[in-house]
């Protein structure tokens, strides 16, 4: 096992910062997203997560499920870089049996302020310290320490959702695992009329707690996305190991599920896809290397034995990725369901559609095969991690 780093690495200079792309009215969108994977007592092989993103889009009216929001203006950057936003934040809370979904669905304006602005009370020193802070009765902050030890999230749930059985708040700290999970790894791309993306991933780091009064342990993956392009259907998965090592798979794909009008759990249009793009990431704490995947597939199937809190049919997951070296083979299955539905007016009164779907899953099956030998579950204490499918098409 490696010894965690005293700090997050990589370049988090612009962790904060919103204004890398030039915004694009109906297409550009903006999040901070953390995912919080912590063990489940009474299965070991399933996990409990917390979902929790700070978000705003440069459109005038989207539905959010069942709710209308109308963004108030775009954001305001003062001369030393601190932004204020019209945003929502919005929370699931999976418990390893009900899903909570919305935990958490609030707008407020939101003010994102990085280390070196005159008004943030430390002192800064650390390059991407700087925090996400939700103006609200309610503390729903989230940021990172002056010394880039940890970051803070704090969380607390609707009435509704508290009510119904989900813990009352959330108080996490979020430290570094690996050097190589545990940096930042960022990527900035633009296409044609400044359509593009720009992303910062910290792909696995350590998290302990509060969850109402239970202390806690587990993990976490984090994201910071300007997007602006219209949104493809898309598979994309990760896992935690419990050494540290750390995998994802990637497939934005064309098929007939961009003409899904509705959030239905499973369909038929869901089964063929034309990859556009096939990509995997593996940092590999026992051969002491990360492996990149240009080459990867991901067979979709109905699970006859798994159900969403509604009772619709999930899906299991066959993922594998490979390169000259290495492959990787995995089965999952998703134990429950999360998902958003966004409903975005456009054009000529058209309306486009997203459903963006998060799955908890449980490991079945896994398979690392190298020139060193080969791993199964049997290696591991516990596997854990999270799998998303979008279909529709948003713009």
């Amino acid at each position: 096992m490696q010894d965690a780093p005293e700090a997050f690495g990589g370049d988090l200079s612009s962790l904060w910062r919103l204004d890398t792309l030039p915004p694009l009215r109906r297409l550009s969108w903006w999040w901070w997203w953390w995912l919080i994977v912590l063990p489940d007592a009474k299965d070991p092989k399933r996990s409990r997560q917390l979902m929790v993103l700070w978000s705003t889009k440069d459109a005038p009216h989207v539905r959010v499920n069942e709710h209308d929001w109308k963004p108030e203006g775009r954001f305001h950057i003062d001369e030393h870089g601190r932004h204020t936003l019209p945003g929502m934040v919005c929370a699931w809370w999976y418990d390893g049996e009900d899903m909570y979904e919305p935990y958490l669905m609030k707008e407020a304006r939101i003010a994102a302020i990085d280390g070196n602005h005159p008004d943030w009370p430390g002192t800064g020193k650390f390059p991407g310290s700087g925090a996400v802070v939700p103006i609200t009765d309610e503390d729903l902050s989230m940021g990172l320490a002056d010394d880039g030890s940890h970051f803070w999230l704090h969380c607390k749930g609707d009435t509704e959702a508290v009510a119904s059985g989900a813990p009352e708040s959330f108080e996490l700290r979020i430290t570094p695992w690996t050097e190589a999970a545990s940096s930042a790894a960022y990527t900035n791309n633009v296409f044609a009329n400044n359509m593009g993306y720009d992303i910062i991933r910290l792909h696995a780091c350590k998290c302990e707690g509060k969850v109402g009064q239970h202390s806690v342990q587990g993990s976490a993956y984090f994201q910071k996305v300007t997007v602006q392009a219209p949104s493809v259907p898309w598979f994309w998965g990760f896992l935690h190991f419990s050494d540290g090592t750390y995998l994802d798979w990637f497939i934005p794909h064309a098929s007939f599920s961009m003409t899904a009008r509705d959030a239905r759990a499973w369909k038929l249009r869901d089964v063929t896809q034309l990859p556009l793009r096939t990509a995997g990431l593996l940092h590999d704490v026992k051969r002491g290397r990360s492996e990149r995947f240009e080459r990867c597939e991901v067979e979709v199937v109905p699970c006859e034995d798994s159900y969403d809190s509604r009772g619709d049919i999930l899906p299991r997951f066959d993922i594998r990725v490979w390169n000259g070296r290495s492959q990787v083979s995995i089965r999952v299955k998703a134990a429950n369901r999360a998902h958003w539905r966004f409903d975005q007016p456009t054009r000529a009164g058209l309306v486009s559609h997203l459903t963006y779907n998060e799955y908890p899953l449980e490991v079945e099956d896994l398979t690392i095969l190298d020139e060193k030998g080969v791993r199964t579950l049997d290696d591991f204490e516990w596997v854990h991690g999270n799998a998303e499918h979008a279909w529709g098409l948003l713009h």
